[in-house]
């Protein structure tokens, strides 16, 4: 049998950065010092009446990997201490939670009120899968409380958000938000990956469910993909449970192991990224050849009082407007040596992307604009490199615009 590594009595004390490094690890008989990984997609019994008493107890014995596995749990429990959730199932990736956390709850005739600001894949699903199956999607200014109210009279079985969006860092107002959604009668589930489950709580804040894709922050090294659902331990039996168990988005083990070694640094790179970001963000700021720039930690973020108060500390991502048109923009981007062009994010290496040909080329024009997606803007994750050498970096790639 195993062995928690840390009693759960002594989880309740202990710091998030103890929590990180120690929380939910289980030992084996073999007393290993680090998480045992399990490559195993069944498991055996002594005999015939076990097995049938595994199958009847449903999740106090592993059974099968697509159900549970002893390294994934390992790291689900370590996230749910960290992010305070009473349960945490983990994913194949962060759109698996998103799809999983909506269709689970949802059913033909209901309706779901998202944030209009959203990630493309993400976008996807509200407006164009869920309609498909009988299901109304709004979409609204995630920033109006009064545009989430009109939309929430007519009550809704769930509402959708990301805070801070991406990519222009639209803040929500959680605590109100899961107000008017509980008095419509749903669910709030809040993709929670910019922030990461260090700065920013929205479960604290009123919400229901929360996903990540720990591919990001979570991993934070380029090495694998994740995601992860915190909720209710009602929530995650049942309404989450059986559709889990029969359409199969389960994590892989060898994945679960890494998030869990990615977890270990989490609270430090976290720290240093944003330290690097809002560096970054005052430097883009000043510069003659930027128009804009989106970070929740400028006091010049129009949702600068908001952001203070919901979340720790602004990030590691920016997002800002090259002065000029597309070709110029371009012209920045492959001008960069230091930093890698790539639609990820929350890695140790500093990457940027231009989302209105990336992340979001599959929005119409029209809705880009709306969402303050221009051909100038650039969205940028930052690493533990320097920031003196990413400022450096950013200097001599907007000499060329």
């Amino acid at each position: 049998m195993s062995r928690p590594v840390l009693p759960a009595e002594l989880a309740q004390t202990v710091s998030p950065a103890t929590l990180l490094v120690r929380g939910g690890a289980a030992r084996s008989p073999y007393d290993e010092t680090c998480e045992a990984l399990f490559m195993t997609s069944g498991y055996v019994y002594g005999d015939a009446a076990a097995a049938e008493a595994a199958f009847a107890q449903d999740g106090v014995r592993y059974v099968y990997s697509r159900y549970r596995n002893p390294t994934v749990a390992m790291f689900e429990e370590r996230l749910r201490l960290i992010e305070g959730a009473e349960a945490c199932r983990a994913t194949a990736s962060g759109m698996a939670a998103v799809f999983a956390a909506l269709l689970c709850r949802l059913r033909a005739g209901q309706r779901v009120v998202s944030s209009r600001a959203l990630f493309g894949s993400c976008h996807y699903i509200l407006a164009e899968l869920l309609p498909r199956w009988g299901i109304e999607t709004v979409l609204v200014d995630g920033r109006d409380l009064a545009a989430w109210e009109a939309a929430l009279a007519g009550g809704a079985a769930a509402a959708f958000c990301e805070s801070p969006s991406n990519p222009a860092m639209e803040i929500v107002d959680l605590a109100a938000v899961a107000r008017l959604v509980h008095r419509a009668g749903g669910l709030l589930i809040v993709d929670n990956v910019f922030a990461s489950p260090l700065l920013q709580k929205p479960l604290s804040l009123g919400a229901d469910v929360v996903v990540y894709s720990a591919t990001k922050h979570i991993d934070g090294q380029g090495r694998c993909l994740g995601g992860a659902i915190l909720a209710s331990e009602k929530f995650i039996k049942d309404d989450l449970g059986l559709f889990y168990r029969h359409t199969g988005p389960s994590l892989s083990p060898f994945n679960a192991w890494l998030l869990l070694k990615g977890l270990e640094t989490l609270e430090l790179r976290v720290e240093r990224q944003s330290q690097s970001a809002a560096a970054i963000a005052a430097f883009l700021e000043a510069h003659p050849k930027v128009a804009r720039v989106l970070y929740p930690g400028l006091p010049s973020h129009p949702q600068y009082a908001l952001a203070r108060r919901q979340m720790r500390a602004g990030g590691s991502l920016v997002a800002f407007d090259i002065a000029g048109d597309k070709s110029a923009c371009f012209r920045f981007l492959n001008a960069l040596r230091l930093i890698d062009i790539s639609n990820n994010l929350g890695d140790s290496k500093s990457l940027v992307t231009h989302p209105a040909t990336t992340t979001h080329s599959r929005l119409k024009p029209e809705a880009r604009a709306e969402l303050g997606i221009g051909d100038q803007l650039v969205r940028l994750s930052v690493g533990l490199e320097a920031a003196c050498d990413l400022i450096a970096d950013l200097d001599r790639a907007l000499a060329v615009v």
